[in-house]
C-alpha cells in the first residue's frame, strides 16, 4: 500500500510535466486509432467478401466489358449454383463530390447472390416490376434523406444523358461489415437505352458474379470458366471475390502501407517522450533512491516504484486517448462521404492494439531508469548533484 502511495505521489510531483506527457500519449493513441480505422475501413470490402462467390471479369482489365451471352455458358458449369452480373454506371448525383457505387444489375438474381442485402419482399417485387426503379442502401437513404417513391436524377458520364430512377427499395445491411452505400438499378433499362443511342455498347456487362456450391472448388471452377472463353475476343479472368477486392485495392496499397507504418511510428515517438520523462524523473531522484537503499528498500521496491510510475502515466494517457477516439472517429464518419468509406468504425483489433501498446510503452520506458537506479551505488547516489 505504501508503495502505491509513493507511486502516485511521484507521478504527480511535477504536475505540468506529467500532464503534458499524458496529453502526448492521449494524442498519439487518438492518432493511432484514427489511422488504423482508415486502414481497416479501406479493406472492409475484402473482409466482407464471401467464400462462395467468384468474380469473372475481362482478362485484360476490369474496365473492359464482357458479352452478356457468357452468362448461360457459365451457368452450365458443374458446381455453379447461380450467375448474376453487374455493370459500373457511376454518373453524377447532385455534384461530383457525392460518391457512392451506382451499379446496373440483374434485378431478378443479384439480391439472391448477395443475401446480406436485406430487402422486404414487397420492395423487391416492386423493384423487379418497374424498369426505371432502383434500390439504395440504408446509409445512402439516411445521408440524402431519401424515402420510397423519391426520384434520383443522375447525370451520366460513362453513359451520357439524364437518368431518373424511382426509389422502390431501401436495403439494410445484414452484418456490420456489409456495405450499405450502394445504388442498384435494372441493367435491362441501361441496355435498352444503349440499343437506341449507342448500339455498339448494348449487350455488354461489366462482370459476372458466380455463386458456387462448394468454396473449396473455387480454383477448379475459375479455371473451367476461363477455359470456356480462351482465345475468344473477350477472354476472362475468374477469381474469388476476396482476391478480386484485393486486386481492386492494389493500386493504393503503397498509400495504405505508409499510413499503417506511420501509425506505429507515432507510437514509437511517444515512447521516446515518455522514456525521456522517466529518465529525467529517475535522474532527479538519484539521491532519494540512495536514501531508500540505506533505509532497507530492496531493488524490487525500486523496480515497482519506477515501473509503476511509468505504467500509471501511460495507462492514464492511453485511457484518455481511447475515450476520445470513439467520438472523433464517429465525427469523421459523419463528415466523410459514405461512398469512400462504407464501413468506417473502430474494429476490436484497433482497441486491443492501442491498449496493448500503451502498456508496452509504459514498460519499455521504465527499463533504462530502472537499470540506472539499480546500478548506482549508495555512495555515488549521495554524491550526485543534479
Amino acid at each position: 500500500m505504501k508503495i502505491l502511495k509513493l507511486i502516485f505521489r511521484n507521478t504527480f510531483r511535477h504536475k505540468l510535466r506529467t500532464f503534458l506527457t499524458i496529453l502526448g500519449i492521449a494524442i498519439a493513441v487518438i492518432a493511432f486509432g484514427l489511422m488504423r480505422t482508415v486502414v481497416s475501413a479501406w479493406y472492409a470490402g475484402v473482409d466482407a467478401s464471401s467464400a462462395n462467390r467468384l468474380i469473372t471479369r475481362q482478362a485484360v482489365s476490369f474496365i473492359f466489358p464482357l458479352p452478356y451471352s457468357y452468362r448461360d455458358k457459365i451457368a452450365r458449369i458443374n458446381g455453379v449454383e447461380k450467375v448474376t452480373y453487374a455493370n459500373w454506371f457511376q454518373g453524377v448525383y447532385i455534384d461530383k463530390n457525392q460518391f457512392f457505387p451506382r451499379l446496373a444489375v440483374d434485378a431478378d438474381t443479384y439480391l439472391d447472390v448477395y443475401p446480406e442485402f436485406l430487402l422486404s419482399k414487397k420492395e423487391l417485387d416492386t423493384f423487379k416490376k418497374e424498369r426505371n426503379s432502383c434500390v439504395i442502401g440504408a446509409d445512402i437513404a439516411k445521408q440524402y434523406k431519401l424515402k420510397l417513391g423519391d426520384v434520383m436524377t443522375i447525370d451520366g458520364d460513362i453513359y451520357p444523358g439524364t437518368w431518373e430512377f424511382v426509389v422502390r427499395g431501401i436495403y439494410k445491411p445484414k452484418f456490420k461489415s456489409t456495405d450499405a452505400t450502394q445504388m442498384l438499378f435494372h441493367w435491362k433499362y441501361l441496355d435498352e437505352t444503349m440499343k437506341k443511342s449507342s448500339p455498339g455498347r448494348a449487350g455488354k456487362i461489366g462482370w459476372f458474379i458466380v455463386k458456387i456450391k462448394d468454396p473449396n472448388q473455387s480454383a477448379e471452377i475459375s479455371s473451367e470458366i476461363d477455359g470456356l472463353f480462351k482465345n475468344s475476343t473477350a477472354e476472362t479472368k475468374s477469381e474469388t471475390e476476396r482476391a478480386f477486392q484485393q486486386g481492386f485495392l492494389a493500386s493504393t496499397s503503397a498509400i495504405i502501407t505508409a499510413m499503417n507504418f506511420i501509425s506505429f511510428v507515432i507510437i514509437g515517438i511517444i515512447m521516446l517522450v515518455l522514456g525521456n520523462t522517466m529518465i529525467m524523473s529517475a535522474r532527479e531522484r538519484t539521491r532519494e533512491y540512495a536514501v531508500m537503499k540505506t533505509l532497507g528498500f530492496s531493488g524490487k521496491h525500486l523496480i515497482w516504484l519506477i515501473m509503476g510510475e511509468s505504467l500509471l502515466i501511460s495507462i492514464i494517457g492511453g485511457g484518455i486517448g481511447l475515450l476520445f477516439v470513439f467520438p472523433i472517429v464517429a465525427g469523421f464518419a459523419e463528415v466523410i462521404p459514405k461512398g469512400f468509406f462504407p464501413i468506417f468504425r473502430i474494429v476490436p483489433i484497433t482497441i486491443i492494439l492501442s491498449a496493448s501498446l500503451a502498456i508496452l510503452i509504459g514498460i519499455a520506458s521504465a527499463i533504462f531508469p530502472i537499470q540506472r537506479a539499480l546500478k548506482t551505488k549508495i555512495v555515488d547516489g549521495f554524491r550526485f548533484v543534479g
